[in-house]
């Protein structure tokens, strides 16, 4: 501030008292713009988001979990579950298994008022309740795009990656080694 003092006559540099009287950039004022611009394009986001069903009033949705794909179609009914034309008790037997796929209805409060028609195929009984679950969840999402943020808050519009890993040349299996023999 004191050199300013000594260049009042130098062109491009205003004077201290013009430098004191002008306006401060805030930082925070920048930043309540940014976060609104963002806010407002995630409002513009959510109402792009319309519902997508095919000509028979159905909602699709794909689920993958390991090598399981699921293929499932949502439409209102009196709560209806075949997957690859069995019902739904008798393909999953496991209690823990039939909980996992219903999660997604009961954390959206819509537990039997959907008809579900699904077809899996690929890896095991876990794999195939993984990709059944995320198939649900995408399909009621298209049916419904306000069930959105209950799903994803529960994380079941994520799709679990991960996958079994490759046996290594020189490994007993992916990371176990052979055991070491001294002689």
């Amino acid at each position: 501030m004191i050199l300013l003092k000594d260049l009042k006559g130098v062109e491009g540099f205003h004077p201290l008292s013009e430098l004191k009287d002008l306006p401060k950039n805030d930082k925070n004022e920048r930043k309540s713009t940014n976060s609104e611009i963002e806010r407002r394009k995630q409002e513009e986001v959510a109402k792009a988001r319309v519902r997508q069903v095919d000509d028979k009033g159905r909602a699709y949705g794909t689920g993958r979990r390991k090598c399981s794909i699921a293929r499932v179609w949502v439409q209102p009914g009196d709560g209806r579950f075949s997957i690859n034309d069995k019902s739904f008790d008798v393909y999953f037997p496991i209690l823990d298994h039939r909980a996992a796929i219903l999660g997604p209805f009961s954390e959206t409060k819509t537990l039997g008022l959907w008809d579900v028609k699904c077809t899996v195929q690929g890896g095991g009984l876990s794999g195939q309740v993984g990709a059944v679950q995320l198939g649900i969840s995408r399909a009621l999402q298209n049916w419904e795009p306000g069930l959105r943020p209950y799903l994803k808050t529960e994380g079941f519009l994520t799709r679990d990656s991960r996958v079994v890993e490759r046996k290594k040349p020189g490994l007993a299996k992916a990371r176990k080694s052979f055991q070491w023999v001294k002689r």
